[in-house]
């Protein structure tokens, strides 16, 4: 059967996040950009064709009874009526609970790479409106690029941003969502977001961010989770001495500084060494680029 191997799931940073304002169905609204980086994921999946859907971890781990690979298989076949299934091998290089969306590329992976390898042909269009039945990250993770994203996440206006670099760690815990976005101290942008002089939901499907000002550098969900999380707070405080303009991305509890652009890789890989040797074990990251395109973009074409 046909099989294919060494697909990438990257992860994202959310380079800002503003809270706007709050649906009647609870779901808060928020602005943001969402910005592709290199550390990711890989999947290996191979045809079946008994129609079985299963999971196995390639580096051993313990396996979740119905993650979102096969939530998103099983999807796409009740979707399509394939009759065909697969075997699903992650490597699963992404820290869970870091808010940068390691759950929601895997599965916009998986759709990508079903749709081709049960040859399905579905276009991209049907393929977002699946992922957002999953969740509002994934249909970012399948658009194809950095993007200027509202709604719950899954109002997506391409944008173009130049190359950048991060630091990025993560402490040994999680974080739950629905505790920070019931806490007390969740900030809320009083104004929307402003993409070159005007607001991004008023202009094209294409603009250019790459001259947003230090305002745009914020999480407003930081003062809660930093109130919840004793890991948010010590990571804000590391890279804010070693790096400078820390922040949180996402909900999660990865924290990102943005490096200079000419800046050396050896020594900020020494420096982010040096500062992850201190730390308790479990602590992780990792210095990042920014990905211009998804690595499977086309895809669905």
């Amino acid at each position: 059967m046909k099989a294919f191997h060494d697909l990438a799931a990257p992860a994202k940073l959310n380079l800002f996040l503003h809270i706007v304002g709050k649906r009647d169905d609870g779901y808060h609204l928020l602005q943001s950009v969402f910005v592709l980086i290199d550390w990711m994921d890989t999947l290996h999946i191979e045809c079946r064709s008994d129609g079985r859907l299963q999971r196995h971890d390639v580096l051993g781990g313990d396996l979740p009874a119905d993650d979102l690979c096969l939530r998103a298989a099983r999807l796409l076949q009740q979707h399509t009526g394939c009759t065909l299934g697969a075997d699903i091998h992650l490597e699963k290089r992404l820290p869970a609970g870091a808010g940068m969306g390691g759950g929601s590329s895997d599965a916009a992976t998986t759709l990508l790479a079903l749709n081709r390898l049960w040859d399905l042909r579905l276009p991209l269009s049907q393929l977002l409106a699946l992922g957002l039945k999953l969740g509002a990250d994934v249909p970012f993770f399948l658009g194809g690029g950095p993007a200027f994203v509202e709604g719950i996440g899954e109002v997506l206006h391409p944008i173009t941003l130049p190359q950048q670099r991060f630091a990025v760690i993560k402490g040994p815990g999680g974080l739950a969502t629905k505790e920070i976005f019931s806490s007390n101290l969740l900030a809320r942008s009083e104004k929307l977001a402003i993409v070159m002089g005007f607001p991004a939901s008023a202009g094209t499907a294409e603009q250019n961010c790459s001259g947003y000002g230090p305002d745009f550098g914020r999480n407003d969900l930081q003062p809660a989770a930093g109130a919840i999380s004793s890991d948010v707070r010590d990571a804000v405080a590391l890279m804010s001495k070693r790096f400078g303009n820390a922040r949180m991305t996402g909900s999660g509890a990865a924290v990102f500084s943005v490096l200079a652009e000419n800046g050396e890789n050896g020594k900020d890989d020494q420096s982010l060494a040096t500062l992850l040797q201190a730390q308790p074990e479990g602590w992780t990251g990792r210095i990042c680029h920014s990905l211009a395109t998804h690595p499977l973009s086309g895809w669905a074409d």
